[in-house]
C-alpha cells in the first residue's frame, strides 16, 4: 500500500465575500468515505489500539529495566543479561520504534507533502484569509505565509478559531500545536485577547519575531514582544583585550556612565579579573521520621569515602556535570544538601538538578524512609537573596581589580582620590551596614547586571544573587592613585542555552566574542562572561561613584534622564 497517497486536486476556492464565512471545500473533494488517507490505515487493528499497546509495552519494559538495574548495579555485571532481560530490551526498543514513528506520523506526512506536491492543500491545514467579524475587524491574524501542516481543526477559518478561543472551547496555549504555524497562533491569542479584554494593544508590537524560536523553551502563549534599546558601552580593557559591552536598558544615564569609567579604567591601563570558583547549586530538602536518622545520612553525605560513588551517580546527567561537593544542613528531622557542580558553559540549573535527582534515586536504597520533600529545598538558594550565595558563592565567584591614575581621576571622573575612598567607606561600606544590607555593599551593581543579562539572554530574575558585590576603594602609590575592585560571589550566566540561542541575544554574546559553547575547553566562554560583567560592574560603580562625590548625578539626570515628549499632549 501506498502510504503516501494525496487526495485529488480541489478546484480552486474563491475568496470570501467581507462579511461572510469562508465556504467550505465542496464534498467531491474528499477521498471515497469522506476521510482522508493516513498511515495508521495500512494497520490490522484501529490506531487506538495500538498506541494503547505498544505504549504498554514501553512502560512494561522499561520499569522491569530499571528495578533490574537497580538491583544488578550492586550485586552482578552490568552486561550479563537473562532472557527476561533480553525480551524487555526487544519490546522497549520496538514499542520506542513505533511510537516514535507513529505518534510524529503528522509531522513526517506534513514533510513529505509540502516538499513532494505544490497542490496537496487539499490534505493540509491551510491558511485562509481572515474572516472579520460583524462588530470587530481582526486585522492582526496570518494569511497564509505558514508552512503547510496536517489539517487538525477541520477548516475552520481564523475568525471561527478566534470564537473557539473565547468561548474556552479550543484552549489558548494548544494554538501552536493545533495549527502548526506560531506567528498564526500568537495572532489568534491576541485578537482573543483583544475581544475579552477590549484592549487593543496598539503599540506592542506582532511581526518582526520569529516565534518558532521561543516555543518550548523560553515563552508560552505570546501574543507580541516588547521592544528595548540596547546601547553599547566601551571598549572595556579586561585583561589585556578590549570589550565593548551590550546593555539593553531605558534608564537614561547608565550606559554613558559605564561608558566613563570604561575610558577611565582604559586609560589607566587596564583591569584584571579572576574567576575564583565556577559551581552552580541545587539544594533539595527531605525528611526522615527522627532528627538521628535524618544525621545519618548527612554523615553519609559528607563521608570523603562516599564521595567517589555518589560523583559517579551525580555525572551520569551530563557530558559537562562534575560533581563538586555536598553541603548539608541539619533542620530537625529535615535535611538540606546542597550540591555544587560545574556545568560547562551552559548557566546549568537543570544540569545540576537531573544530577541531583540521580542521587536521590541511589539514595533511596540505602534509605528507603526517605521522604523527598522538593528538588528545591530554598538551601541553593535561587532568585532570592540569601547569606550562602554571599558566603560560600553560587555560579561564577569572580573578583575584579584596576589601578586608576590621578590624573585620570581629576581629568575624566572630575573628582580626587581622597573623595571617592571616603565617599566609599561612608556609603558603600557603612552605609549598607546600616541598610542591613545582605550582598549590596556597592553603588548599583544591579543596573549594570541586570542590562548584560537581558541584552545577552541571560535570567533575568537571577539578577538578584548575581548582583551581590562588594566594592573596596583604596589610595595606592603615596596616595596618588586609586585602587578599586569588586567582589562578586555569585554571578550566574551561560552562553549556550535558554534564551541565549534568541537571534538578538546571540548576536550581543557574538559581539563579546562568547556565542555558544567553547570548543577549546568546556566553560571557557560561560567564565568569559562572567568576568566581562564583573569588568562592566567596576566601570559602573567608578563612574557613579565620582558623579556622587563631584554632587554630579542630579544634573546629568536631568540632563539624560528626561524625556523631551510633552505628556500632556500625548494621546491615550
Amino acid at each position: 500500500m501506498d502510504l503516501r497517497r494525496r487526495l485529488p486536486p480541489k478546484p480552486p476556492r474563491p475568496s470570501p465575500a467581507v462579511g461572510k464565512p469562508a465556504t467550505p471545500p465542496p464534498a467531491s473533494a474528499a477521498p471515497p468515505g469522506g476521510a482522508a488517507f493516513q498511515a495508521s490505515d495500512a494497520l490490522p487493528l484501529p490506531i487506538r489500539y495500538t498506541n494503547l499497546l505498544f505504549s504498554a509495552l514501553f512502560m512494561v519494559s522499561i520499569y522491569f529495566l530499571m528495578c533490574r538495574w537497580r538491583e544488578k548495579i550492586r550485586s552482578t555485571a552490568l552486561h550479563v543479561l537473562t532472557l527476561s532481560e533480553l525480551s524487555a530490551i526487544v519490546g522497549l526498543v520496538a514499542s520506542l520504534i513505533y511510537l516514535i514513528s507513529f505518534f510524529g506520523i503528522a509531522y513526517v506526512q506534513s514533510f513529505i507533502s509540502s516538499h513532494d506536491d505544490d497542490d496537496g492543500d487539499d490534505f493540509l491545514l491551510a491558511a485562509p484569509a481572515p474572516a472579520p467579524a460583524p462588530a470587530a475587524p481582526c486585522s492582526l491574524l496570518s494569511t497564509g505565509d505558514a508552512p503547510e501542516k496536517m489539517q487538525v481543526l477541520s477548516n475552520d477559518d481564523d475568525e471561527e478559531i478566534v470564537r473557539a478561543v473565547i468561548a474556552g472551547k479550543v484552549p489558548s496555549y494548544s494554538l501552536e500545536s493545533k495549527l502548526g504555524d506560531c506567528r498564526r497562533a500568537a495572532g489568534i491569542r491576541r485578537e482573543a485577547l483583544r475581544r475579552t479584554t477590549g484592549r487593543a494593544m496598539d503599540g506592542l508590537p506582532l511581526d518582526g519575531f520569529d516565534y518558532a524560536s521561543i516555543l518550548g523553551q523560553c515563552c508560552e502563549m505570546p501574543v507580541g514582544y516588547v521592544q528595548l534599546p540596547v546601547g553599547v558601552a566601551g571598549p572595556l580593557l579586561l585583561d589585556g583585550r578590549e570589550y565593548f559591552l551590550p546593555m539593553a536598558t531605558t534608564e537614561g544615564c547608565l550606559v554613558a556612565s559605564t561608558n566613563r569609567g570604561c575610558k577611565a579604567i582604559a586609560e589607566s591601563g587596564g583591569g584584571s579579573s579572576l574567576v575564583l570558583r565556577d559551581a552552580m547549586t541545587r539544594a533539595p530538602a527531605v525528611r526522615f521520621a527522627t532528627a538521628r536518622r535524618a544525621a545519618e545520612l548527612k554523615f553519609f553525605l559528607e563521608d570523603p569515602d562516599n564521595f567517589e560513588m555518589l560523583a559517579v551517580v551525580f555525572n551520569r546527567s551530563s557530558r559537562f556535570a562534575r560533581l563538586q561537593g555536598i553541603q548539608c544542613s541539619l533542620a530537625g528531622k529535615n535535611l538540606y544538601m546542597r550540591f555544587s557542580s560545574s556545568t560547562g558553559d551552559a548557566m546549568g540549573m537543570n544540569m545540576v538538578s537531573k544530577g541531583v535527582q540521580n542521587v536521590l534515586d541511589y539514595l533511596q536504597n540505602d534509605f528507603p524512609d526517605m521522604d523527598v520533600i522538593s528538588i528545591s529545598g530554598n538551601f541553593c538558594s535561587d532568585k532570592k537573596p540569601a547569606a550562602v550565595n554571599w558566603i560560600e558563592g553560587r555560579g561564577k565567584s569572580v573578583v575584579c581589580e584596576a589601578t586608576i591614575k590621578e590624573e585620570v581621576v581629576k581629568k575624566v571622573l572630575k573628582t580626587t582620590v581622597p573623595a571617592l575612598v571616603e565617599l566609599n567607606m561612608l556609603k558603600n561600606l557603612a552605609g549598607s551596614a546600616v541598610a542591613g544590607a545582605m550582598g549590596g555593599f556597592n553603588a548599583h551593581a544591579s543596573n549594570i547586571v541586570t542590562a548584560i543579562f537581558i541584552a545577552t539572554g541571560q535570567d533575568p530574575a537571577q539578577n538578584v544573587e548575581s548582583s551581590h558585590c562588594i566594592t573596596m576603594m583604596e589610595a595606592v602609590n603615596d596616595g596618588k592613585d586609586l585602587h578599586i575592585s569588586v567582589t562578586m560571589p555569585s554571578i550566574e550566566v551561560g552562553t549556550v542555552g535558554g534564551g541565549t540561542q534568541l537571534a538578538s541575544q546571540a548576536a550581543c554574546l557574538d559581539l563579546l566574542g562568547v556565542k555558544g559553547a567553547s570548543k577549546e575547553s568546556p566553560g571557557a566562554n560561560a567564565r568569559l562572561l562572567a568576568s566581562i560583567v564583573a569588568g562592566a560592574v567596576l566601570a559602573g560603580e567608578l563612574s557613579l561613584m565620582s558623579a556622587l562625590a563631584a554632587g554630579q548625578l542630579v544634573k546629568s539626570h536631568m540632563k539624560y534622564n528626561r524625556s523631551s515628549k510633552d505628556i500632556s499632549k500625548s494621546a491615550f
